[in-house]
């Protein structure tokens, strides 16, 4: 037990000898939560995750014995936490609509009950080490939740449950610890256990990512793509559409676990994200998508420290299902607003600021945060990956300010947002000149293997078509299109196809929201397969003019919407007649010659 001795703003000063460095603390009359983040003497500085407006010196302090830490077990699926991991839904239950301070709800429900079903190699007289399947327990009606020895246990299994419905807090096995400083000890087993959030979940190995985690955006799989355990970056002004793009990612993407982190931003914003994820339902299961999916909500009228623990708690869920042999993908938005809560914490400490304000450790502590995504060997000797994608908000849009950059040099896959497509209605606004990906020569074989060996090449082809295509553009606007040659304007012509064909998706058309690798190359190879015939034709003197005017260029930028994953047949038969609508074009224009 101790005292306040001093408050400022979420950093409060406590007389209170016995805590250590990270552990947690109830302060004041109310018990509001913080964190020890430094020691000097009997006294110690926490930053609490409420608000301490009220707080007075003298009130008294306790230390909690742990670190900030989450609950993982049965009961995560389909809820909304706030930074600190307590269930919005019983917190609005306990204290109504305004959020009362200092409330202490269980993070995991204790009074429901689970149906276990023990692993039957599992037997009394077995080692166990930590990560090894106990058993299993059915979640959700799409994810089978395994049931592990902590991480950092190992020992004798004494005894194992039998099937049945059994509460988190409820013994399920005894197991006699062999090594360590409790050597000997009874330890009882429960459908949960606590990890602290700073504290990467260990693994046996890093593994290689192999196969790309589609997401049903073309612009992201076709010519962006990101693997599986791969570190992607959304960077995008206010407007851009970063938001709509994640939940698109959320929605369709091949992962088995959706995590989706709001760290910060504005309340409705977060509010239209909590009132449409539920309603949706999974495309590949046809459940429910909040059966696989879980909200960590922390909006930006939200205490400024919880902010900054809310992506730990968050990618120590995604690491958790991760250890089950799960995929896993983590979408924080926005690691600005993060980067935003440690600069005030810095500040409220004295440490120098450098660039913009920003603390000196931002580079390092935006690694070390990426650093936790990957593709690993588990502890059970399964494969399991988390895929990170983190939005930026650079104020104006200037991606030379320090959160984007920093951010640039640590991920692979950059998926930056342009205002300008935005404006022009041009949704993803992926900007394909600022965009880059690490994961090429990856992603290659596995579209080699699985849909077509011609991938690169093609991929390769469009982008420069694209690039081209500025180049030519600022050549019109200076001059007009008429200053361009025939080869020039079918150049032109052919890169707004693939623009509008091709890159253009819509997320609220039924057909066109998603589509499958195999969808999405028959487009990338039409839209090229249009533009080599128009360019053999205007090699041999066929005006672009007459060129751009066929019906071909109108329906091909249709097929998009026209033609479902499952259709690929019908769309396969429209392209190998492209061949004989340029001969049929050319004889007409012979004739009218």
């Amino acid at each position: 037990m101790g005292k306040i001795l001093e408050i400022n703003g979420p950093l409060v000063k406590l007389e209170l000898p016995e805590t250590v460095l990270g552990e947690q603390v109830r302060v004041g009359r109310l018990g509001l939560v913080g964190e020890v983040i430094g020691r000097d003497g009997n006294t110690a500085l926490a930053q609490l995750y409420e608000d301490t407006a009220g707080l007075r010196p003298g009130e008294e302090a306790h230390g909690l014995g742990w670190p900030l830490s989450v609950e993982l077990g049965p009961g995560l699926l389909g809820a909304i936490f706030d930074g600190v991991q307590r269930p919005l839904q019983a917190v609005w239950e306990q204290s109504g609509d305004r959020m009362a301070r200092g409330v202490a709800v269980p993070s995991l429900p204790r009074d429901k009950r689970w149906r276990f079903v023990p692993e039957p190699s599992r037997r009394a007289g077995a080692m166990l080490s930590g990560g090894d399947i106990l058993g299993t327990v059915q979640e959700t009606e799409s994810i089978l939740h395994r049931i592990m020895v902590p991480p950092l246990l190992h020992g004798e299994l004494l005894e194992l449950a039998p099937e049945g419905d059994y509460t988190i807090e409820e013994a399920i096995g005894r197991m006699r610890l062999v090594e360590g400083k409790n050597s000997g000890q009874i330890e009882k087993l429960q459908l949960f256990h606590r990890w602290p959030v700073r504290t990467p979940r260990p693994f046996r190995q890093r593994d290689h990512a192999v196969a790309p985690l589609i997401t049903g955006q073309r612009i992201l799989d076709t010519f962006y793509p990101l693997l599986k355990g791969g570190k992607a970056a959304i960077p995008g002004p206010f407007g851009a559409g970063k938001t709509m793009l994640q939940q698109q990612i959320a929605r369709w993407c091949n992962a088995e676990i959706v995590i989706y982190v709001g760290c910060g931003e504005r309340g409705n914003e977060l509010t239209d994200v909590l009132e449409f994820m539920p309603e949706l339902k999974d495309p590949h299961t046809g459940r429910p998508l909040m059966e696989r999916t879980l909200l960590v909500a922390n909006t930006s009228n939200m205490p400024v420290v919880a902010r900054e623990a809310s992506v730990y708690v968050g990618i120590t869920l995604a690491e958790y299902f991760r250890d089950q042999g799960l995929d896993v993908v983590m979408v924080a938005d926005s690691t600005s607003r993060w980067a935003e809560a440690l600069r005030e914490v810095a500040g409220r400490l004295g440490q120098m600021p450098v660039e913009e304000g920003y603390p000196a450790y931002l580079g390092s502590r935006l690694a070390a945060f990426y650093e936790r995504a990957g593709r690993v060997e588990t502890l059970s000797g399964g494969h399991g990956s988390v895929t990170l994608i983190g939005a930026v908000s650079p104020p104006g849009g200037d991606f030379s300010e320090p959160v984007t950059s920093h951010t640039k040099e640590i991920i692979q896959t950059f998926w930056a947002l342009s205002k300008e497509l935005a404006d022009a209605r041009h949704y993803p606004s992926v900007d394909w000149l600022e965009s880059f990906s690490g994961y090429i020569g990856s992603a290659a074989k596995w579209w080699a293997e699985n849909v077509d060996p011609n991938w690169e090449a093609a991929r390769a082809e469009a982008l420069d078509l694209l690039a081209a295509s500025e180049e030519l553009q600022r050549i019109v606007n200076l001059v007009g299109v008429e200053a361009l040659s025939s080869e020039q304007r079918w150049t032109l012509e052919a890169a707004g196809l693939i623009k509008e064909g091709l890159l253009q998706q819509s997320a609220i058309d039924e057909i066109d929201s998603f589509a499958s690798p195999e969808k999405q190359y028959a487009l990338l190879a039409a839209m090229l397969e249009i533009f080599h015939q128009g360019m053999k034709l205007v090699k041999l003197g066929a005006p672009a003019r007459r060129l751009i005017q066929m019906p071909l260029m109108t329906q091909a930028r249709r097929w998009k919407s026209q033609h479902t994953s499952e259709d690929i047949a019908a769309l396969k038969v429209k392209i190998a007649a492209i061949p004989s609508d340029f001969e049929k074009m050319m004889l007409e224009y012979e004739q009218t010659a």
